[in-house]
């Protein structure tokens, strides 16, 4: 039995999504996968923070990148997922940059690029997938990015069948938070999970980062459905899984104008 793990970042308070919109997706990966957004920044010496992000950005010059761009909390993120190591996490922030560059060009993907993948409510392209990972980490601005906004993955395998599971789609969608949303996954709610995914859970943890595994947790018992339920928030969770908020597509959601 996995207990849950309380660590996010070098932090252990608790998230309480504010404000927050829970996303439904991912069908072709899993029988519903739920996105649900916050913005927490993680707990850390002050002085310590301060002499990382001072030699992350000279690093990040020396590549010929720069971070005017981008807040201290935006910074953060990458620092920790390098373990504060500001050289590493000067690499990683370059080639984010670099991606950002050339999959997302103009900022952001609109609904008009991927209408053909909204129509039958399924997820099977990359670009589809950042569209929804962007929308829902934008639905959590307050006019505008902060850049310590985070999500809270629940992913339910109620009725997956065997001939459904896509290990590869889960392994490439984790990989993909790993190197391009950096501690942007707050936590990984795992449902219902069926006998036959434990062995494919275990094949696709072999490939993950250990920073992103502490965060993913299997609810089987009724203490880790209550903590499911509490963590999250009943005013946030969809009525389904014992909360009060009404499940929203992706499609569905305006998100507000961006200033700046």
């Amino acid at each position: 039995m996995r207990k849950p793990v309380g660590k996010l970042g070098s932090s252990t308070e608790t998230l309480r999504p504010a404000d927050a919109i829970p996303f439904s997706f991912f069908e072709a990966v899993a029988d519903r996968l739920l996105l649900v957004s916050s913005a927490f920044l993680p707990i850390m010496d002050k002085t310590q923070q301060i002499i990382a992000l001072t030699q992350l950005r000279k690093s990040v010059e020396k590549l010929g990148s720069s971070t005017e761009k981008y807040g201290d909390p935006t910074l953060v993120r990458f620092l920790i997922a390098r373990s504060m190591d500001p050289e590493k996490a000067a690499k990683m922030f370059a080639q984010w940059l670099k991606w950002r560059a050339a999959f997302v060009p103009n900022g952001s993907i609109p609904d008009s690029e991927v209408q053909d993948e909204l129509r039958p409510r399924k997820v099977f392209l990359q670009e589809y997938v950042v569209h929804l990972l962007d929308k829902a980490i934008a639905s959590s601005f307050k006019g505008r990015e902060i850049g310590n906004e985070k999500l809270i993955a629940i992913l339910d395998l109620q009725q997956i069948a065997y001939k459904n599971i896509d290990a590869r789609g889960l392994i490439t969608g984790f990989q993909l938070l790993q190197a391009y949303y950096p501690e942007r996954l707050a936590k990984c709610f795992i449902l219902s999970m069926p006998w036959f995914f434990v062995s494919v859970w275990r094949m696709v943890s072999r490939f993950l980062e250990k920073a992103t595994l502490e965060k993913v947790m299997i609810v089987t018992s009724e203490e880790e459905r209550d903590f499911f339920v509490e963590e999250i928030g009943e005013e946030v969770l969809p009525e389904e899984y014992g909360g009060r908020a009404m499940l929203v597509a992706p499609e569905d959601v305006t998100v507000p104008p961006v200033e700046g």
